[in-house]
């Protein structure tokens, strides 16, 4: 998979080494037929509350947003249904299987990092098993939080983290001004 950036820096095919096509997010090779496109790559995350409707918080381990707040979840493997993907990830990451997947979020398109890949989140509202959940993986804390008391929107790595828990009702402690 290949950013629209990086396309527009080939200038030979890989599968035939012909020159290539440029056109906007994409390139296609004259000579074999080889056309390449700059999609995202999807990932499948949850908003996950507990019974008091706190969310909980996982700060990342690890580039991009290292130290940094996020909501859990991670890329969707090649062939795996994106709910597969949302339980395999938070059992990953917390040490609990998912109680419930509830209603779907929605979809939105950010990058991985400032310079990273295109990225199509899927977003669901989750409930874990009973217990309490362990930072694993590629996750360096959890903290349950109240939903009218969030972090400031800078101490999140990435900008749909933040839309998702706007669009969930969720309210930071950004500074006044």
């Amino acid at each position: 998979m290949a950013t629209a950036a990086q396309l527009a820096e080939w200038r030979t095919c890989p599968r035939c080494g012909a020159g290539l096509e440029h056109r906007e997010a994409a390139v296609s090779c004259p000579s074999c037929g080889l056309e390449q496109y700059a999609n995202p790559a999807p990932t499948a995350s949850g908003l996950v509350r507990d019974g008091e409707g706190r969310v909980l918080l996982a700060r990342r381990a690890h580039h991009p947003g290292e130290g940094l707040w996020d909501l859990l979840g991670g890329f969707v493997d090649e062939g795996e249904d994106a709910l597969a993907t949302l339980r395999r990830e938070l059992r990953e990451e917390t040490g609990l299987d998912v109680a419930e997947v509830g209603e779907f979020l929605g979809a939105v398109p950010d990058t991985y990092g400032e310079d990273g890949i295109a990225t199509l989140n899927l977003y669901w509202a989750v409930r874990l098993e009973d217990g309490s959940p362990e930072p694993a993986d590629d996750v360096a804390a959890l903290e349950w939080v109240p939903k009218d008391r969030l972090p400031p929107r800078s101490e999140f790595a990435f900008a749909n983290t933040i839309q998702i828990l706007e669009r969930a009702g969720a309210t930071f402690r950004d500074p006044p001004g």
